[in-house]
């Protein structure tokens, strides 16, 4: 994994991130968001908007022109005088309350990052004025991570309050149990958490692992029609050859785990394979299948949430039982009654000061 050498630079999760971008947009300071690639910088900013029911619009800047932000001067003839056309991508209602997030604003030309120097420092540019409620984040990657950039004037770095982001196992676990990601890729990762991310920018290799890449990975093993060379390919063209390597043998430890719906229903007690990424893809698919069987009010969903416990408690080992009790009582509030499932008593007594100080991390 590449990891900076500069001490000085503090780092923050996806987590911390987002809690300090909403109190800097609070306080109407405009905030760029470093970061290499694949690490889910526009996702940050997109969850900011959807938790606060406010539109992100999403401006790539390295695309645009200098005339895309000021607009497009046309002459009047009612007044007799040049004007400007404001930009459409832009609001133009006084009520909006929308985040503009200018992505890959230091991949600009410079005269593109001119014009949104103007925006950010006066709120205007040309005639266009930014409504009032509408408020500025900028993102991109950094002049080391092989992308292209261009060194952002002082000027406008100075209207900025910086952040650099960074990977973190425990937000991109959290994230993942909540938007379905595979079990084998959760399982996987959790087992092998440095194989989460390893770009280097010095490496020739074109596929590399990042959070986004193992999503496009999970996105592929959710068709059930590929055969094992192509999907090898594919996870070798998404994270890199060596690491599809190891994937692909990972799936096929896998492969051989029973369902968890039959865990669930009491049909099967007992784990034969003990290969730890295994184990862990087995507990991100018991919490899937718990969600869903809660879900649809699955009758018997009390007698499903003990076996849940028993089966953990009697084949798994300890991180991995909070794992999975954390994700269920935390990330998905189950809807766990304790006086309804005989194992509940030992889980807490054995257990529950462990899940406990997981869950206030």
């Amino acid at each position: 994994m590449a990891k900076s050498t500069d001490i000085s630079v503090r780092q923050v999760g996806p987590k911390n991130a987002k809690k300090s971008i909403r109190f800097a947009i609070k306080k109407r300071r405009p905030v760029f968001l470093w970061g290499p690639p694949g690490i889910g910088k526009s996702d940050i900013v997109k969850q900011i908007g959807e938790d606060a029911g406010r539109e992100v619009i999403d401006v790539r800047l390295a695309l645009w022109e200098p005339t895309d932000i000021k607009g497009i001067p046309y002459y009047n003839a009612d007044k007799g005088t040049m004007v400007w056309a404001p930009p459409a991508e832009l609001p133009t209602n006084p009520e909006s309350t929308a985040i503009i997030f200018l992505d890959e604003l230091n991949s600009a030309p410079p005269a593109v990052q001119a014009a949104a120097y103007q925006l950010i420092l006066n709120r205007r540019v040309g005639t266009y004025e930014l409504p009032k409620g509408v408020d500025v984040v900028a993102a991109g990657n950094r002049e080391g991570d092989r992308g292209v950039t261009y060194r952002m004037p002082a000027p406008l770095a100075n209207r900025f309050i910086h952040l650099e982001a960074k990977v973190d196992f425990d937000d991109f676990q959290e994230w993942a149990v909540m938007n379905d990601v595979h079990p084998e890729v959760l399982g996987y990762v959790g087992f092998a958490k440095q194989d989460l991310y390893d770009f280097d920018p010095k490496s020739p290799s074109k596929a590399f692992a990042t959070p986004r890449s193992w999503v496009f990975v999970s996105d592929l093993l959710k068709d059930e029609d590929c055969d094992i060379d192509t999907m090898h390919n594919l996870v070798a063209g998404a994270v890199g050859d060596g690491l599809a390597v190891k994937f692909m043998a990972h799936r096929k430890i896998a492969g051989r785990l029973p369902k968890a719906l039959d865990i669930l229903e009491g049909k099967v007690k007992d784990l034969q394979i003990k290969e730890v990424s295994a184990m862990y893809s087995l507990t991100v698919s018991l919490c899937y299948e718990l969600k869903d069987q809660a879900e649809k009010k699955s009758k018997g969903w009390d007698a499903m949430a003990d076996c849940f416990f028993r089966y953990m408690m009697d084949n798994f080992p300890t991180e991995l039982v909070v794992m999975g009790a954390k994700t269920g009582l935390t990330n998905y509030n189950l809807p766990f009654d304790a006086t309804k499932m005989k194992s509940f008593d030992e889980f807490h007594k054995r257990f529950g000061k462990y899940v406990l100080s997981a869950m206030e991390n």
